[in-house]
């Protein structure tokens, strides 16, 4: 553990180690187990990377094939978890949806002491799309789907829940590809309160809600519905122009620029700026990609500010014909294989973390009786 360091929101603090993942580091960049993002995006299929995450190394054909066919079996939500995500309200936010999910299925299905956590961390990767989409057609069209899909993917799985038929390929090599930059990214604000809560030797469903209930926060997760919230106000790239000058001397807040740790640019932007454009000319938008570009230029030009993953991932996310409010949620179906694979990185060599804190507050004062106050 590094020395303490008075600073704001642990910002530079080393708060512990990990094998899983490296952001921004010189000669490196983002990594998952010394993969490069790029490599992954380029060849890998979620599936893969999650292997790769939970179990330390990429996966053989029959490793994967194994994987795939087990995920597919632990799609399948029980009567009792259907009976509560029909009760959620439908105005509900849907990351609550998921928070609520989780921490019921750790009812039903409890952990127990811990000697399963690989065959958890595999329920929660397959369910979690399931109690989403099962509550989103509910709630949206009075239809109680089968959530259990043959597709191969998890991709290919949501969107076919979504949408009631398998997906195009090139959405669902799309929104495959979005999972696995959503993946994990070391010591983010959801995954240390998943490993704070893992740290007391708590079971996964507390540490993975907990987790849930940090990337629902609009600092953290939310800033890919601000995105598209943002575009969908102009027609015209000269429009977004002007726009975003307007805000931007007003002091208005622009969500999905700038990053916490990287400085210069976010490695995953340029692929989901790529995918953005494909899927454009696909869907024939010939609105939302170039408003996308011009707010980026205005953005880098004004204020020097790069897009990070969550902008071009809206357009990506709307041209598949994903509602807006389910964006924040499908980061939280890719993110659970990093939460899960810190909770059991924190448990092989568990401390409790308890950081000390400097007191300003009163100095010490004597006592005053009630009647002399």
């Amino acid at each position: 553990m590094a020395a303490a360091k008075k600073t704001g929101g642990l910002a530079g603090v080393t708060a512990g180690e990990t094998q899983l993942c490296t952001v921004g580091k010189e000669g490196a960049g983002l990594t998952y187990r010394g993969f490069d993002i790029y490599d992954l995006a380029d060849n890998a299929n979620f599936e893969e990377v999650a292997y790769l995450l939970l179990h330390g190394k990429l996966p053989t054909r029959a490793e994967l094939d194994a994987y795939v066919e087990k995920i597919k079996a632990n799609r399948g939500l029980p009567d009792a978890m259907k009976t509560v995500l029909e009760l959620v309200p439908a105005g509900a936010h849907p990351m609550d949806v998921l928070r609520t999910g989780v921490s019921f299925l750790g009812n039903i299905e409890p952990e127990g002491n811990f000697s399963n956590q690989s065959d958890v961390a595999d329920r929660l990767l397959a369910c979690l799309p399931s109690m989403l989409l099962y509550w989103h057609r509910y709630h949206a069209g009075g239809v109680r789907i089968d959530t259990e899909t043959d597709d191969d993917s998890v991709a290919g799985h949501f969107l076919h829940m979504l949408h009631d038929k398998a997906p195009k390929e090139l959405h669902r090599k799309s929104l495959d590809t979005t999972l696995i930059l959503y993946a994990e990214h070391e010591f983010n604000a959801s995954t240390f309160a998943g490993r704070v809560i893992t740290g007391t030797l708590s079971d996964m469903h507390s540490a993975v809600t907990g987790a849930i209930g940090a990337l629902r926060g609009n600092l953290h997760g939310g800033a890919n519905e601000a995105a598209m919230e943002l575009i969908s106000l102009y027609d015209t790239p000269e429009a977004a122009i002007e726009g975003i000058h307007e805000r931007l001397a007003s002091k208005a807040l622009i969500m999905g620029f700038g990053h916490r740790v990287y400085t210069t640019s976010d490695p995953r932007n340029s692929v989901n700026k790529r995918m953005s454009k494909a899927l454009a000319d696909d869907v024939g938008n010939t609105v939302l990609y170039p408003v996308s570009e011009a707010i980026e230029k205005v953005m880098w030009d004004e204020k020097k500010l790069f897009a990070n993953t969550d902008f071009f991932a809206a357009s990506v996310y709307h041209f598949m014909g994903i509602p807006t409010y389910l964006f924040t949620p499908i980061f939280a179906c890719a993110r659970i294989t990093g939460w899960a694979a810190h909770i059991m990185e924190q448990r092989a060599n568990n401390r409790l973390i308890r950081p000390a804190a400097d007191y300003v507050g009163p100095s010490l004062q004597e006592w005053v009786a009630i009647e002399d106050r």
